[in-house]
């Protein structure tokens, strides 16, 4: 049964059993970006540490780095966004994902956001 873990910059954390997580950014955070034209992910088996830039997210309105919520190494990218970045707007918590990282330092989780605390930060804004 997986888990869903949120930072306060727009990142989600699918957290698995097996001590692997994917990552991705939030619908809010598509939704600042506006139609995402560009996608570079890392290279897998590259080691990011936490806040380590991770991915570049260019849109018509912007360019952004996504960085590491977590230590980790990448297990796999989601080959399909460099063809179709459009995926991230369309389903940003789904098919929309970034990589797959094993976790490196899973007491890195404990400062990660549930549900209901990054709800909260929605509300605020």
């Amino acid at each position: 049964m997986s888990e869903m873990k949120f930072t306060e910059d727009h990142r989600w954390i699918r957290l698995e059993e097996d001590g692997t997580a994917t990552i991705g950014i939030t619908d809010y955070a598509q939704e600042q970006l506006g139609d995402i034209v560009y996608v570079e992910l890392p290279e897998v088996g590259r080691e990011l540490g936490m806040d380590d830039e991770a991915a570049v997210v260019e849109s018509v309105k912007a360019a952004g780095e996504v960085k590491m919520p977590l230590t980790g190494t990448v297990l796999a990218i989601n080959e399909n966004l460099g063809d179709e970045p459009e995926i991230v707007n369309a389903d940003p918590e789904g098919d929309g994902w970034f990589m797959m990282i094993s976790i490196n330092h899973p007491e890195e989780v404990e400062e990660l956001m549930d549900d209901n605390a990054y709800n909260e930060i929605l509300t605020g804004l």
